[in-house]
C-alpha cells in the first residue's frame, strides 16, 4: 500500500498563508527509498530541502506556507514509480474550502467545509460548482450525498464579509479506474488490496 500523509489539517488541499504542513512518503509503513518532490510556477521537480521544506527523519516540514508554495506535490521512488499527485493551494486571503484531495468513490458522501482564518468555522456560506450557486448553508458545511459522476467539477465557497475561497477540483471515480491507475504505476496485477491511499492526520 502506498500513502502520502499531510499533517496539521483535517482534509483539504487548500491552506492559509502561514499554515504549518508536514508531509511524508510511506510505502508499507516505510519511507525508505521515496523522495518528496513538487512542481511550482518558479521551479520544477525540486525535492524537499532544495530551497523549500526541511527534512526531519521521514518527514518534510514546511513551517510557513507561502502563496508561492502553490503547486503539485508527489512522492517518487528510485525505481521510477510515483504516487498520486496532489495539488496544494496556498491563499493569502481569509477563506478556504476544505474538500477531498483524492478522487471520491461513486456512492460516497462528501462534506465540504467553508472556513475562515480568524473566525469560527460555522459561519453561513454559499457553495458554487463550475461558477454556479448550488446551495447556501447556515453553518458553513455542505454534504453531497451518494456522489455520482455528475457531481464532478470545480468547487468554491463564499462567506459574506470575509471573501471567496480558491477553487478546487473534485473528481468522482469508481473502483476500476482507481485500480487501473495504481497498476499503471506499479506494473502489477490489479487487486482489491492494491489501492492508492491518501491519508490526512
Amino acid at each position: 500500500m502506498f500513502s502520502v500523509m499531510i499533517g496539521s489539517i483535517t482534509s483539504s488541499s487548500q491552506f492559509f498563508e502561514g499554515d504549518f504542513v508536514s508531509l511524508s512518503c510511506e510505502e508499507d509503513d516505510s519511507s525508505a527509498g521515496w523522495t518528496l518532490r513538487r512542481n511550482t510556477s518558479k521551479r520544477q521537480r525540486t525535492q524537499c530541502g532544495d530551497g523549500w521544506g526541511k527534512p526531519a527523519g521521514s518527514f518534510c516540514k514546511i513551517r510557513y506556507m507561502y502563496p508561492w508554495d502553490d503547486g503539485v506535490y508527489w512522492c517518487e521512488s528510485r525505481e521510477g514509480p510515483i504516487s498520486n499527485m496532489v495539488n496544494l493551494t496556498v491563499t493569502g486571503g481569509s477563506v478556504i474550502l476544505q474538500s477531498p484531495v483524492l478522487p471520491v468513490m461513486e456512492g460516497d458522501d462528501v462534506t465540504l467545509l467553508c472556513k475562515t482564518k480568524t473566525t469560527p468555522s460555522n459561519l453561513p456560506a454559499a457553495f458554487y460548482k463550475d461558477g454556479s450557486l448550488i446551495r447556501k448553508q447556515p453553518t458553513g458545511h455542505m454534504t453531497i450525498q451518494h456522489v455520482s459522476r455528475s457531481d464532478e467539477g470545480l468547487y468554491k465557497c463564499d462567506i459574506s464579509g470575509h471573501g471567496e475561497s480558491p477553487s478546487s477540483w473534485i473528481t468522482v471515480t469508481g473502483d476500476t479506474l482507481t485500480c487501473l491507475c495504481f497498476c499503471r504505476f506499479q506494473h502489477s496485477q490489479c487487486d482489491d488490496n492494491l489501492m492508492t491511499v491518501f491519508a490526512l492526520f
